[in-house]
Parts: C-alpha cells; structure tokens; sequence
C-alpha cells in the first residue's frame, strides 16, 4: 500500500474487454529482435478509431475538470498534482493546439491548478508519486504553453527531486523527499521526470542518472525482473518501467534493460496481469513495448487498444478504483503513443 501516492487498484478492464492481453507474449514473441526498428515507422496513421475513442476520452476529461482546474472524482479515486499532471499529458500527447484550440482553456486552468500545488520548496505533495508525474508534465508542456511560471516551477521540481536523491542511501527515491530508503515505482516516476526534464534544457547531473540505473541493476533478480526494494520478484509495472528507464538512457544493451523485456513479455500471457494495477500497468507498458520492439508494439498496440475501445463508458471514460480522472487519463496515455507526439515519447 502507498502511503499518500497513487494506490493503485486493482480493477482493470471488463473480462471481454481483456481477453486479447493474454495472448500478446506470443505475438511479441513472434516479432523482430528487441532493437530492431521496423520499417514503414515514420509517418504511420492513426486508425480512425483510435482517433474517436481517444477525442471522447479528452472531452470527458474537460467535462470533469473542477471549477480550480483540476480532476477530482467526488469521494472516490485519486487526486492531485500527479493526477492533474497525467490529464493534462492527456491532452498535449494527441498534438492539439493547446494555445487556441478547443482544449486551451482546459490545459490552461489545468496548468493553474497543478502550479498552485507547488508549495515554496518546490515540492508537489501529497507524495513523491504526484510529485514526479507534475514534474514531467511541466517538462512536456514547457514550450507548449505560454506560461513563463513553468520554467522556474519546473526547475524548483528538479532540484526537489536531486535533493531527495542525495538524501536516500540507495541514491534513489520513495514516498517522500525525506525518506533515506527507496523503491522501484517510485523511482521510476522521478527518472522519467528526470529524462523529461533534461530533454527540455534543464541540467541534470549524469551522476543522478547513473546512480538511479544502479539501483534498478541492485533491484533486479536472476531471472531478470526488477523487484519493489530489492531483487524480490519482478511485476510486470515495474518490469516495464525497468524497460522504460533503461531505454531512455539508451541502455538496451544491458542486462537490465534485455533482462526486464524479457519479464514484460512473458508476464503479458499471464491471466493475473490484471491483478497488477491494471492502468498503471498500461500506462508504462505502452511505452515499454514502442520503445523494445516496434512490431511487438504494434500487436500489443492493436490488442490493447481495441480493448480500451470496448470498455470505454458512455460519457467517453474509464472506470476503476484509482477514479475516473485517473483511469481516463491513463487509458489515453496508453494509445497515445500512436501520436508520438510528446518528447518523452520520441524513440
């Protein structure tokens, strides 16, 4: 259990709906090496259903936008600058105008919302986890949006995140930029912010991205999964965030990068795999398989995709225990990597 993160439930898509994700282990299976790009990658469409679900799923964000800005389900879900940060990644990953189109006044009050939380050490409570997901999505709108407070917040944010690493003796992060100890979720949403951050121009030390990659190699167990606060058996989040941080310091020929793929795609035959906090598990796996194995991914792709379509709800969104803010907003980041329009998600 997360102590003031993201707890993230375990209700996942309908049993129709997700019938087709046990089955991609044997597709990626079947596909090129692991560093292979396919061919045809630049200037593929998206499929006009995905277009539509993902057009439904923004307008039921906007609709569900609080009159601060922000997301909350009423009594139920998560809420946050983290969850906050996702929505608004929602809408900057389809490459919509967010100066003058339809969605500017949301990303607008959305970015209002998230920078309110900010408090003077630069810190986005409630937890590390909201923390890093804010700070990403700063890092992805810097340049977006015309809002000069990004700059500064952000680099407040990155400093907050350098700071709680020096302080862990694992030299990497948990629940609270006090904590000495360190987990492997955790420290994957402070990596990725880190990347993110880096890629928008701020400095970011070599020795924080080194020191972050050495934990996950101390977190990873013989048969390649990353574990939770030791090598102790791999999930398939954490082996796609494994996946997902080795690549963006392009270490895919290492161990723990060709060590977590592995995991990733044989835990995906698993019928459990819903049992993993199901959307989280999307959200990062997503970005795992485009960045493994573009063949791979794209059967993932079509498979996942077609059973976020199914199980999206009448009003455009998806249900689950971590609210409908969170699910919709994770469901979208899911498919939004037929876009690829985000730095983040540059290959």
């Amino acid at each position: 259990m997360m102590r003031g993160g993201f707890r993230k439930g375990r209700k996942g898509l309908s049993r129709t709906a997700a019938i087709g994700v046990f089955a991609l282990g044997a597709l990626a299976a079947q596909g090129q090496g692991p560093f292979v790009l396919a061919e045809g990658f630049i200037g593929e469409e998206v499929p006009p259903e995905i277009e539509r679900s993902y057009e439904r799923g923004l307008r039921y964000l906007m609709s569900r936008q609080g009159a601060d800005g922000g997301w909350k389900d009423a009594g139920a879900g998560q809420a946050g600058p983290g969850v906050d940060g996702l929505c608004l990644l929602a809408f900057a990953a389809s490459g919509t105008d967010l100066r003058f189109g339809p969605y500017a006044l949301t990303v607008r009050r959305g970015l209002q919302a998230v920078l309110a939380q900010q408090n003077a050490d630069g810190y986005f409570g409630p937890s590390m986890y909201h923390h890093g997901f804010a700070t990403l999505a700063l890092a992805e709108l810097y340049g977006m949006v015309d809002e000069p407070r990004i700059g500064p917040a952000l680099e407040r944010a990155v400093n907050v995140i350098l700071d709680a690493q020096k302080k862990s003796q694992q030299k990497a992060w948990r629940y609270s930029p006090q904590n000495h100890d360190a987990d492997a979720t955790v420290s994957g949403a402070q990596m990725v912010a880190l990347f993110a951050a880096r890629n928008a121009g701020l400095t970011v030390p070599d020795y924080a991205i080194n020191d972050g990659l050495e934990f996950y190699r101390r977190v990873q167990g013989a048969d390649g999964g990353i574990g939770y606060t030791g090598p102790d058996g791999g999930s398939p989040p954490r082996n796609a965030i494994g996946v997902v941080v080795a690549s963006l310091a392009n270490q895919k020929n290492t161990r723990l990068f060709q060590g977590a793929w592995s995991r990733l795609v044989a835990q995906s035959e698993d019928p459990q795999v819903q049992q993993y906090y199901f959307f989280y598990y999307l959200y990062y796996a997503a970005q795992a398989y485009f960045r493994a194995d573009m063949k791979a991914w794209r059967a993932w792709n079509r498979t996942i995709s077609a059973a976020l379509i199914a199980a999206q709800n009448a009003q455009g969104g998806w249900d689950g225990h971590n609210g409908s803010a969170f699910c919709t907003a994770a469901s979208l980041l899911t498919m939004a990597l037929n876009y690829r329009y985000l730095p983040i998600y540059e290959r």
